[in-house]
Formats: C-alpha cells, sequence, structure tokens
C-alpha cells in the first residue's frame, strides 16, 4: 500500500497507563483530531480495562464526529513486558493482575478494526519520530521520565524491539557496577533507580534524614505529599537541596546517555515523560538539560558531542497516543495488517 493510498485516512491511537488511558483519532499527517481519557481503574482487572480502552475509543471517535469504520486500523501502547508478537501482556508491574492477558485480541475484538502491539515507550519514540520534533531525524534515541524510566529507539523508520519484545529497554541500562541504587525490578545500579521519579523523591528522603534542610520540607503536610512537582518548584525559587539533587540526575542520565549514543550513533536524543522540570520554559528545566548536555560532552567522542542533539520532547502526554497511531499507520503501509 502506497504513501498515496494512505492519505485522508484515520487512525485511532490507544495509551493504556496504570492510572489512565488516553485515545485519540489521529489524521495521516500525525495531526490531532480528537482525544479523550479515562482512568484505567487497573484493579478491577483486565477486561474492565479493555472496556475502558473502548470508552475511551468511542469517547474521542464522538469528539471526532466519525463512526469505528471511518478508522484504518488502531494502535494499542502498553507498558510492561509483553511479547509483542503474541499480542500478550505478560508481567506488567502497574498493571496488577494483568499477566499473561492477550491484550492485542482483547482490543482487536472490541474494537473491530485491524490493531497492532507496541510498547509505550517505544511508541511515544516513533510518535515524536512521525509527527514530533524529530520528524527531520534518520534516527532516535527516546527517553521517558515518570515513575519509572522507559526507552525508546527509532532508526530508519525502524523501531527497535528486540527479537523478544524487550529492546530499548534503557532505563535498565546498569550504571553502577559496585554499590549501586536499587531498582524496583531488584537490580541494582540501573538508570532507573537514579533518574526517576521514583529514585528523586527517594534521594531527597536520604537526604533529609542525613540533616540536609530544604523549603521542600515546609510546603509538606497530610496533603501536600513529596512529590518531582513540588521539588522542581522549590529548586526554580532557589532551593539549594532540590536543585542539587536534579542536577546530579542529569549528571548521571548524560553518563548513559554517553553509553547508549556510542552504541546507537542516533540523529538526536531526546527526553520526555512527566518529569522535564518544565523544560525550556523554566531555569531548572533549562538548567537540566544543558547539565545532560555538558556531561555528555565531556564523555562522548567529539565528533558525537558536536553533532547529536539532546532536547527536550515536543508531543507531551500526547506522544503515546500519537505514537500507537502513527505504528498503527506504519503497520497498514507495509501490509502487516
Amino acid at each position: 500500500m502506497s504513501n498515496t493510498d494512505t492519505q485522508n485516512r484515520l487512525y485511532l491511537g490507544i495509551d493504556l497507563g496504570g492510572t489512565n488511558i488516553k485515545a485519540g483519532v489521529v489524521d495521516d499527517a500525525g495531526n490531532v483530531v480528537a482525544r479523550a481519557s479515562v482512568p484505567t481503574e487497573a484493579t478491577r482487572g483486565p477486561d474492565h480495562g479493555v472496556a475502558q480502552m473502548l470508552l475511551a475509543s468511542n469517547q474521542a471517535m464522538q469528539q471526532a464526529g466519525i463512526s469505528v469504520e471511518s478508522i484504518a486500523a488502531v494502535g494499542l501502547a502498553t507498558p510492561g513486558t509483553m511479547d509483542i508478537p503474541k499480542g500478550m501482556l505478560l508481567n506488567p508491574q502497574n498493571l496488577p493482575g494483568w499477566d499473561n492477558f492477550p491484550v492485542l485480541q482483547k482490543v482487536a475484538d472490541a474494537i473491530g478494526r485491524p490493531t497492532i502491539l507496541q510498547n509505550d515507550a517505544n511508541a511515544a519514540a516513533y510518535g515524536e519520530y512521525w509527527a514530533g520534533i524529530a520528524t527531520n531525524a534518520d534516527s532516535l534515541v527516546f527517553l521517558t521520565l515518570g515513575t519509572g524510566l522507559g526507552g525508546g529507539i527509532i532508526v530508519d523508520d525502524t523501531i527497535v524491539q528486540g527479537e523478544h519484545s524487550h529492546g530499548s529497554e534503557l532505563g535498565h541500562t546498569i550504571i553502577e557496577m559496585d554499590n549501586g541504587r536499587l531498582c524496583k525490578t531488584g537490580q541494582y545500579g540501573t538508570l532507573e533507580a537514579y533518574c526517576s521519579a521514583t529514585a528523586l523523591i527517594q534521594r531527597f528522603h536520604e537526604a533529609m534524614q542525613a540533616g540536609r534542610s530544604s523549603s521542600v520540607s515546609d510546603r509538606m503536610d497530610d496533603v501536600t505529599a513529596l512529590s518531582p512537582l513540588l521539588i522542581a518548584e522549590e529548586a526554580e525559587k532557589g532551593d539549594e537541596l532540590s536543585t542539587e539533587l536534579i542536577l546530579e540526575m542529569a549528571r548521571c542520565l548524560g553518563t548513559a546517555i554517553t553509553s547508549i549514543v556510542h552504541v546507537i550513533d542516533p540523529t538526536m536524543v531526546l527526553l520526555g515523560g512527566a518529569m522535564t522540570f518544565g523544560r525550556h520554559e523554566t531555569k531548572i528545566g533549562r538548567m537540566f538539560i544543558e547539565r545532560v548536555r555538558q556531561e555528555f560532552c565531556k564523555r562522548a567522542f567529539p565528533v558525537l558531542a558536536e553533532k547529536i542533539s539532546i532536547d527536550f520532547a515536543s508531543l507531551g502526554g500526547n506522544a503515546g497516543f500519537i505514537g500507537a497511531a502513527g505504528c498503527a499507520r506504519r503497520a497498514l503501509i507495509r501490509g502487516l495488517i
């Protein structure tokens, strides 16, 4: 099927998260026609989760003023360990009770359109590659900073998902061999153990227990819990500990990016997800990305330090469902569905 054949077609992207499900109708150029979000209610089980995905999808299509027959294909992006060719969720940590669940077939049956499955971070990476800041890039490394740390790699329109559906798991890159911090997976010294929201909060608590002071503690009460947003807000105001911890995270991230780049040699590296500290719009966001770049330039081959761009992603919370829709479009063009 040629690109001409697919023009004016619409695609449905679904981004399944542990807390919320986002669905969007996306056109052939990657523009969002309509979007909707509903709670996942993951503890109610996978069948209820499929019903919620259908609800979000129907809401998005209703907002777009179309019926399901107008959807050429559906892309489903999910977290967790998975078997992509078999369409199975294996043991997704933030979807308890969804083990060994045939999510692809269930969603395809519920919606009634050709459907593909992709890892959520890889889908977000493809969103940036297809319709975001990386549209002119031949290759891309994408890191999602949130509760955990996800990764996606695109090379010449190929998603690096690997032989066993676990390619591009960049958060589990080992950056500390001895006495490394414990990751939620049980491994020590992973990038996620240093550069995730969970890690930032843990390191803040450790600093406070060691006798450090911070204006963050003045804002914490029964209603306002410690969060990366709270730490970032106080760093923006000049809080020394908050700034120190965020920049230390940037240092670790820049080090890991150096290793990743020496393997992939991409056109660019993008940082996305919920924990990007206000991006370029805030002082701490600018300090964060600059420290990442500095650490990378200090450690990388000079030619790579000079030529590879490191920046924030552009699609924000829409990246997952846009990328999922793009993966569906890609599969349709290649005759895979």
